[in-house]
């Protein structure tokens, strides 16, 4: 995918093929559409001067940081112990003993 190019339809059939979705041939020139418009967007931002915004790890400094405010949004991030595996498992349907055993839900 070349930035020059944009998003071609065989990029588009390769990302489908990846995200394991069946796209039809109507669905592709709109998927391509879309992804380079995406692609512009980003582009645009990429303009945006942001040397003065400071990086940001967490939302909670968007909010102030101030838990007593918002503390009925958000929790506060406390250790908790966990449930015990062996009852878990054995209540499990299906397991190995460690794990829960699932039936596969993606077939290729």
């Amino acid at each position: 995918m070349s930035e020059q190019a944009g998003v071609t339809l065989d990029d588009v059939r390769r990302v489908a093929e990846l995200a394991n979705l069946e796209l039809t041939a109507e669905e592709e020139p709109r998927m391509q559409r879309d992804l380079n418009a995406i692609l512009g967007y980003v582009a645009q931002l990429n303009e945006l001067d942001t040397k003065s915004v400071p990086p940001m790890a967490q939302v909670g400094e968007v909010l102030g940081g101030d838990m007593s405010k918002h503390g009925e949004t958000l929790r506060q991030d406390a250790l908790q112990p966990s449930v015990d595996r062996v009852p878990v498992m054995a209540a499990a349907p299906e397991t190995d003993g460690r794990f829960f055993k699932v039936p596969k839900v993606i077939e290729r």
